[in-house]
């Protein structure tokens, strides 16, 4: 009986397992036949690569809804077959894209893993996409990056190389890839790029078209040059690393003059409409900003930019005696950080300046422009007042393993004892040296950074002369950290887009104003706005009532800047409420003329534009903040006035760092008995003696005599 009953429990336990066994079966399948339906049920049709759809345009607008540029007004792209695409253009594609495509069946695992590598151990961002990947990317699926459009990707992927021959796929790659803009498929690059048919494209032009599709946007020739010529010239190596070509070959195609079809569009803001492309496409990709229906609204008044391109072009025409070629402007909103007007150059269609170079987006060199920031550190920090004493004469500072660094003042004239104010406001390089030296170069090129100064990284590939503008700078970080002083302190990112929304009229993203993030205290900017306000402190330099007064608005700051091989020349000014930042120069780089100046050369140009960003509206004066203190100090010491006497000058302080001691003007110090000049600290001299002469410090610790005799080069 035992023996049944226990053979019942097993049977009975075996039924049940089998039971248990299918319930799980049965569930797994209907958790991946959900899986597959979720994947699958919206999966588009392999078939209609072979289809014709039209793109929907994508439209970019100012602030006010006018129109800057419509990107596909139509679908711009003229089928061909395989066989009327040259040999030449299909090796370069194939080197540059996919040089394994007729050996794969849709995924080159081969340059998967090159790509890994290279990302990995090279760090060279490289993916392994092939260019039946690309094809099913940019005709069938959307830009989302998710792991559902990934296997989307993969399956259709399979299906393309099953249902289509090697050559059917690379005729319809050829006709249904982006070029850029509003140019799709090979033959129409040819056309909008090169004025002529792919069939007739050189090996040069071929290589250019080849690397286009990687980044339409990136590569563009109009807009980058320089990075097309580079794409270019990588195409051609791996042509000849593929013995495709021959390195003469390679070498008479790298040589070749590039020249484009250069046609004006009816576009506005031309510089501004591709930054705010730019963008777009890093957000949304390639083909949703091209095809995708968007309408973008953006912060560009349309009025402002008209003038502001008409005063560039008018002023640079004027300057072409002094040798300057191409001027840049941009004007921005403190508050907000929106951009109201952009001018990358004098003239966008100018194919003799290089006009389509976005000189606000480059690198150059600010000049003396960059000295505001090195001052405010010092100020923040409490190693200088606005009274601080330095004195402007010739020095030379040494430098661990390298040779002396010895600044000179432009013009090469030296003013002896000035107050950081004076200093400032006349943009004298000693005592902006002497300043950096007293912060550091790590904590200047700290502050800088978190001002916006994204260029400023590390802080050992500078030396001092990054305070005269040793270090290359975009103008929209230069506006971003002057917008700092502006905002009192508060760092706002610069904006251009507005409000994007889909073709269905979904909003993708809307700017709201969320106040930025604080990197300098109230205390600081409104000692440096109110130093920069003064036409007084720039006064000996300068002269007073120059171009950079705004007649009716005494409240706006200024500074100039003009690197000392005259390549740049800078105007930057700003308001509570406005930024206005311009320049001028040359886009190849080369040296404009000696008699361009602080005054002369940009900042007639800004003076305009600040004038028309001005007009009808009422004074606005920096607000002072609490801890800040007023009180007269000696003009000689920075410190509160002596007894005995001392011209003093009213001075605005941070509470915590304001003069508490007099300073006298009588000292004893070391004075050589045969030449009755000051003997230098450190220096050896057998006829020194002590003297109580009168005499002060500057802010370095170095002594001054006020009465001893001066080289003629000194004054």
């Amino acid at each position: 009986m035992t023996l049944k009953k226990n053979k019942k429990k097993k049977t009975s336990r075996r039924t049940s397992k089998k039971q248990n066994r299918r319930i799980i079966l049965g569930l797994l399948i209907i958790v991946l036949g959900w899986v597959g339906w979720s994947l699958f049920k919206d999966m588009p049709n392999p078939k209609k690569l072979v289809s014709d759809e039209y793109p929907e345009s994508s439209q970019i607008y100012d602030k006010n809804g006018k129109i800057l540029y419509e990107f596909y007004s139509e679908k711009n792209r003229q089928s061909v077959t395989l066989s009327q695409i040259p040999d030449k253009i299909i090796k370069a594609t194939l080197a540059i894209e996919d040089s394994n495509f007729y050996k794969h069946v849709g995924f080159d695992f081969k340059g998967i893993a090159r790509g890994l590598f290279r990302t990995v151990f090279q760090n060279r961002l490289q993916g392994g996409s092939t260019l039946t990947q690309q094809l099913v990317k940019n005709a069938l699926l959307t830009p989302e990056r998710t792991w559902k459009r990934k296997i989307k990707e993969a399956v259709l992927t399979v299906v393309t190389e099953i249902l289509y021959s090697k050559d059917q796929i690379l005729e319809m790659y050829f006709n249904q890839t982006p070029y850029g803009g509003t140019i799709w498929g090979v033959e129409a690059a040819a056309r909008g790029i090169f004025g002529k048919d792919v069939k007739d494209l050189s090996l040069a032009e071929s290589a250019l078209l080849a690397g286009l599709p990687g980044s339409p946007t990136r590569y563009s020739p109009f807009a980058h040059p320089d990075a097309a010529k580079k794409r270019q010239e990588l195409v051609l190596k791996r042509m000849v690393e593929l013995k495709y070509i021959t390195e003469e070959e390679y070498t008479k195609a790298k040589e070749e003059k590039l020249v484009y079809n250069i046609k004006k569009d009816n576009i506005l803001a031309p510089h501004f409409v591709f930054y705010v492309k730019e963008q777009l496409t890093e957000k949304y990709g390639e083909k949703m900003v091209n095809e995708g229906g968007l309408k973008v609204w953006t912060s560009l008044d349309s009025e402002l930019q008209n003038y502001a391109q008409e005063q560039v072009a008018t002023e640079i025409a004027k300057l072409k005696k002094m040798k300057v070629s191409n001027g840049a402007a941009l004007i921005t909103e403190a508050k907000s950080g929106r951009i109201l007007a952009m001018v990358g150059s004098k003239d966008y269609f100018d194919s003799e300046i290089d006009g389509k170079y976005n000189v606000t987006t480059a690198l150059r060199q600010p000049g003396s422009s960059i000295k505001p920031l090195n001052y405010a550190v010092g100020i923040e920090t409490g190693k200088a007042t606005a009274a601080s004493i330095f004195n402007d004469e010739p020095i030379c500072f040494k430098v661990e393993n390298q040779k002396a660094y010895c600044p000179t003042n432009y013009g090469g004239s030296y003013h002896g004892v000035q107050t950081l104010r004076n200093s400032l406001g006349n943009s004298l390089n000693i005592p902006a040296v002497k300043m950096l030296k007293l912060n550091g170069l790590d904590t200047f090129v700290a502050s800088a950074s978190a001002m916006g100064i994204s260029t400023y990284k590390d802080a050992s590939n500078y030396g001092l002369s990054l305070t005269l503008g040793g270090g290359e700078v975009y103008m929209t970080d230069m506006a971003t950290a002057f917008g700092v002083f502006a905002n009192m302190g508060i760092k706002q990112p610069l904006v251009s887009i507005t409000k994007v929304t889909d073709r269905r009229g979904k909003v993708l993203e809307e700017d709201q104003y969320i106040p930025g993030e604080r990197v300098m205290s109230t205390q600081t900017c409104f000692i440096i706005s109110h130093i920069l306000s003064d036409d007084g402190a720039r006064g000996m330099v300068f002269g007073r009532g120059s171009m950079l007064n705004i007649k009716g608005h005494p409240e706006v700051a200024v500074k100039t800047g003009t690197t000392n091989d005259l390549r740049d020349n800078w105007t930057i000014g700003y308001t509570p409420e406005y930024v206005v930042s311009v320049w001028v120069g040359n886009n190849d780089n080369t040296r404009m003329g000696g008699l361009v100046s602080g005054t002369t050369g940009a900042a007639p140009i800004w003076n305009r534009l600040m004038t028309k960003v001005l007009e009808n509206k009422q004074i606005k004066k920096f607000t002072m903040p609490n801890d800040i203190v007023g009180m007269n100090v000696c003009n000689l010491t920075g410190k509160l006035v002596p007894e005995e006497g001392c011209d003093s000058h009213y001075e605005y302080f941070k509470k915590e760092f304001a003069p508490r001691e007099k300073v006298g003007l009588q000292n004893n110090i070391l004075i050589d008995k045969t030449t009755n000049k000051i003997v230098k600290e450190g220096e050896e001299n057998p006829n020194a003696e002590w003297q109580n002469r009168p005499s002060v410090q500057d802010i370095t610790g170095e002594w001054v005599c006020l009465d001893c005799p001066k080289d003629e080069k000194d004054n």
